[in-house]
């Protein structure tokens, strides 16, 4: 009998973020990015291979997916029976600490974890850095969801190149990240999609490539001097440039609602009245605000007046993979 094996990977959030993938088959992003892992939001995912099954059998959060629902996952699964030259198929149990498609890089954890449980159920010993190349053929964003704390991805021009690399795992200095949950539910326009709109239509995309590149270039040396000021001032104008290439692609449209544009309001509100803090956000209309770990109390007192204690909460840097058995 094949062992079962449990990963668990946590969710991340990009403070330099990529939008656009220069080969969408392997996921070769068009520019670099840089994320901060967070503790609250997790996948805990089990794989055990199994020669008595005749197809692959997924679940999420107790739920059987048909096989159309699990083709991103049997498809990755195929990935990994390849490198390990096997041929059967796979039982995968996975449960989400972290409200799916809603912009809180869900599917980050989930590949990361599945990279994680599956190659190893399979007998591969890889190391990270090799975990976070296949990890990244089932999400971008996965790949950088191998490591722990601030995570820089190479963007790479082919598979062996486009990978993640710790820029500071133990992360040293007290900060921490509010999310501030505002809409749960799937978003309309997934990333990939609206990644292909950008890329293809917004005239303004040649000008994000240098942005990025600028953004990191400011952004990895105020980490590791722990220049608070810098990396929030950083990681709110890259949010808002990424989310002008929606606004600006054919057909325009946005990951923002009401209550987004009202939290960023009150961010803004809160840094006039001396409070630092600053707000990014992914594919979704769900704020996170970078702070300070003493300004985590006004900061959560004031967002959960306004949407709802049970819609704030309080992050802080998380950990890299894990093997749970």
């Amino acid at each position: 009998m094949n062992a079962a094996i449990t990963a668990r990977a946590h969710t991340n959030i990009a403070l330099v973020k990529y939008w656009g993938k220069a080969d969408t088959d392997l996921i070769i992003p068009q520019t670099g990015s840089l994320s901060l892992t967070l503790d609250q939001f997790y996948t805990d995912t089990t794989v055990v291979f199994d020669s008595s099954l005749a197809a692959d059998e997924v679940s999420v959060n107790g739920d059987r997916l048909t096989a159309q629902q699990a083709t991103k996952v049997h498809n990755f699964l195929d990935l990994v029976r390849q490198q390990a030259s096997r041929t059967s198929f796979a039982r995968v149990r996975s449960v989400n600490h972290v409200p799916t498609a809603a912009g809180l890089a869900s599917s980050a954890s989930a590949f990361a974890a599945l990279a994680g449980a599956a190659s190893r159920a399979a007998g591969l010993t890889l190391d990270r850095t090799a975990l976070s190349r296949l990890a990244r053929r089932g999400s971008g964003s996965a790949t950088r969801s191998i490591f722990g704390g601030f995570v820089e991805w190479h963007a790479g021009h082919d598979d062996l190149s486009s990978y993640g690399v710790p820029l500071q795992e133990d992360v040293d200095w007290p900060i921490a990240v509010i999310a501030l949950v505002l809409d749960p539910k799937r978003k309309k326009v997934s990333s990939r999609q609206g990644m292909q709109n950008s890329v293809s239509t917004s005239p303004f995309y040649p000008a994000w490539k240098q942005i990025v590149a600028d953004d990191l270039a400011a952004i990895k040396p105020a980490i590791l001097a722990r220049d608070f000021t810098t990396v929030g001032e950083t990681l709110e104008s890259n949010a808002m440039r990424m989310h002008a290439l929606t606004l600006s692609a054919w057909p325009p449209y946005s990951y923002f609602n009401g209550d987004t544009l009202a939290a960023m309001q009150t961010v803004k509100s809160l840094r006039d009245s001396g409070v630092a803090c600053y707000y990014t956000l992914d594919a979704g209309p769900n704020l996170k605000i970078f702070c300070q770990a003493a300004d985590v109390t006004p900061i959560q007192e004031r967002l959960a007046q306004q949407f709802g204690q049970a819609n704030v909460i309080v992050a802080h840097p998380g950990p890299g993979i894990q093997f749970l058995d």
